[in-house]
C-alpha cells in the first residue's frame, strides 16, 4: 500500500475582544517534522505562546512563555479579612 508524503501548513487566528477569546495557531509539518507556536490571552491579560517541534527522534518538545502583565488587582474580596 502506497502512503502519501504528510506536507502542510495551516494558521488561523481568533480576535474576539468582546469575549475575551484572543488566540492563533501556525503549524507547518513536511515528512515527520513538525513545527509550530499558538498563543492565548489568559484571564489575567497575560500572553502565553508556545513554541513546539515534534519528529520521530526526538518526540514531542515545547517552549512556553508567558508575556504581559496580569490585569487582576490585590483583594478580591473573597471572605478574607
Amino acid at each position: 500500500m502506497c502512503q502519501a508524503y504528510p506536507k502542510y501548513s495551516f494558521k488561523y487566528a481568533v480576535n474576539d475582544y468582546h469575549t475575551g477569546d484572543v488566540k492563533s495557531q501556525q503549524e507547518v509539518r513536511d515528512g515527520d517534522v513538525v513545527k509550530g507556536q499558538y498563543s492565548l490571552v489568559e484571564p489575567d491579560g497575560s500572553v502565553r505562546t508556545v513554541d513546539y517541534t515534534a519528529d520521530k527522534h526526538s518526540g514531542f518538545n515545547a517552549v512556553v512563555t508567558k508575556s504581559g502583565h496580569s490585569l487582576h488587582t490585590e483583594g478580591h474580596g473573597y471572605g478574607h479579612f
